[in-house]
């Protein structure tokens, strides 16, 4: 039978199988096979081209053997041999990468690191399932690895000053997810340590960079607890005794601190308080108390003597004063407030009607804290106040009652407050008035004096001038009356003299003088 030659290049083969012996060869090219008379091939196929970096997993199917064919390379497989997985990537690894091999059948387990190229062995597979990183620690970070081998675990940290690089040994395995930041430990923070050797639990306030040791593990990071001048913290220590410290120099007793670390095995007492308008529910937790003055809102339902409903709504203004007390007799302060001052309103307001509460609200509202003191001092809590600021009716028709009572109240306060106005300036205006006149007098008297005392120093010249005058004349006129008659005389002429220079007319009768009267314009 006429028959083709098989011509194969440099990167061909072919599979040839003899029909008599059932062997089985392999072709290389490049060639030109001719076939034998019992000779029988397959298709052709190409060579597998292996790069530096490149290998393939070879099983000879004949003997079990296993091996790694490395590149670079141009590999004609044997029949009998089988690739597993085909053509593969050599691991390159740079300087801070790292691999670990598991051989399948031994257990034993290689580190890699860079730089290289790694080609595994034919039973190895990576026992990390991926090319690794270095841990590269800061100066304030660590990592604890566990020798798998031995269970021993140590702890890589930074250098003094400056990073440090840590590669994984064969067994080791890191702990704790990973690195970690060492603890900063200052005036403001301390570490609570856990030795898990011995069980035994201390605090750490040495100022340092923390790091914990092989078998130490940092149970929590405390901040400082500072308390200010109002503020009070409990705390319960590992006896279960209750401790009480406070920001006030006052109430801190004796070589207490004010700002502190909590010691192992205390903590922080938490009280369970009731909030809302009502204290309907009981989830506030108080940690640090406030040692102030403060205001408390209530609201509850009550009923007058004439079956009215109301709603009151107010606030106690109220101190807590004993923190021991407290803690003590009550693990729910406001609860306890608020119920107790319900109970009492409920007591006092069924003894009057609707009018009378509307009119003493306020002397009710007092009377409900200062009866029973006693009751809120055994609970270390004053009240300074407890004031009514709001009630209405529940039910909605006598609201509406309620409210045309008040606006009428209201309106005549109203009215009456402006008519006090009114009095209030009405009489303020008379009070003016009476001053006024009161001043006008003073004034009068004040000028009448005036004019008195001008007259007097006028009179008192005049008296002067005139005694000068006749005692002047005595020697040349020894009588009296002639004296005087002359100063008459003078005086007339001065007279005259002063109506001259003016346009006013003046009359003499014939009896007056010896002159003939004429008139001067």
């Amino acid at each position: 039978q006429r028959g083709a030659a098989v011509s194969l290049s440099r990167i061909e083969y072919l599979i040839v199988e003899d029909q008599l012996t059932g062997e089985k060869a392999t072709v290389k090219g490049p060639t030109v096979w001719f076939p034998g008379p019992f000779e029988r091939s397959g298709s052709k196929m190409t060579a597998i081209a292996l790069q530096d970096d490149e290998y393939i997993k070879v099983k000879d199917t004949s003997s079990g053997k296993k091996w790694i064919q490395q590149g670079k390379a141009l590999v004609f497989p044997e029949p009998t041999w089988q690739v597993e997985g085909g053509v593969r990537q050599a691991w390159a690894l740079k300087s801070y990468e790292y691999v670990r091999l598991v051989n399948k059948v031994t257990g034993k387990v290689e580190s890699h690191r860079g730089e290289q190229t790694v080609f595994p062995g034919p039973d190895d597979e990576l026992l990390d399932g991926q090319v690794m990183q270095l841990i590269d620690l800061k100066v304030h970070e660590y990592v604890k690895i566990l020798d798998q081998s031995t269970g021993a675990i140590r702890v890589e940290s930074g250098s003094q000053g400056s990073s440090k690089q840590v590669f994984l040994g064969p067994h080791d395995k890191v702990l704790d997810n990973g690195k970690k930041k060492a603890v900063e430990i200052d005036g403001e923070h301390a570490v609570l340590v856990r030795d898990k050797s011995s069980g035994q639990v201390r605090l750490v306030t040495e100022k340092q960079l923390f790091i914990p040791g092989p078998n130490e593990s940092i149970e929590k990071v405390q901040d400082l607890i500072k308390l200010a001048d109002h503020e009070a913290l409990i705390v319960k220590n590992k006896d279960g005794e209750f401790q009480y410290f406070y920001g006030s120099d006052e109430k801190r007793a004796a070589g207490q601190p004010r700002s502190f670390f909590l010691e192992p095995y205390a903590e922080i007492v938490k009280l369970c308080w009731s909030k809302g308008r009502r204290r309907e529910t009981r989830n506030l937790f108080i940690e640090r108390f406030d040692c102030r003055a403060q205001f408390m809102s209530f609201e509850f339902n009550c009923r007058t003597s004439d079956n009215v409903e109301l709603i009151l709504e107010g606030t106690f203004f109220w101190e807590v004063v004993d923190l021991p007390a407290m803690v003590k007799s009550t693990g729910d302060t406001s609860g306890d407030l608020c119920n107790h001052a319900r109970s009492q309103f409920i007591r006092h307001v069924a003894r009057v009607t609707l009018k009378e509460f509307m009119d003493s609200s306020h002397a009710i509202a007092k009377k409900v804290w200062e009866e029973d003191t006693s009751f809120y001092a055994s609970r270390g809590v004053k009240i300074h106040s407890l004031e009514v600021t709001r009630y209405q009716c529940a039910d909605s028709r006598t609201s509406e009652i309620l409210e045309q009572i008040i606006q009428e109240t209201t309106n005549r306060m109203n009215r009456l407050s402006q008519a006090e106005s009114e009095n209030e300036v009405s009489l303020f205006r008379t009070h003016g008035q009476i001053e006024q006149e009161r001043l006008n007098g003073d004034l009068l008297a004040i000028k009448h004096k005036h004019s008195e005392a001008e007259a007097e120093v006028v009179g008192r010249a005049e008296a002067n001038k005139v005694a000068a005058f006749i005692a002047g004349l005595e020697a040349k006129v020894p009588k009296l009356d002639d004296r005087i008659s002359l100063w008459q005389v003078l005086r007339k002429n001065e007279a005259l003299a002063n109506i001259s220079e003016g346009n006013a007319s003046l009359y003499y009768t014939p009896s007056d003088v010896d002159l003939s009267i004429e008139t001067k314009k």
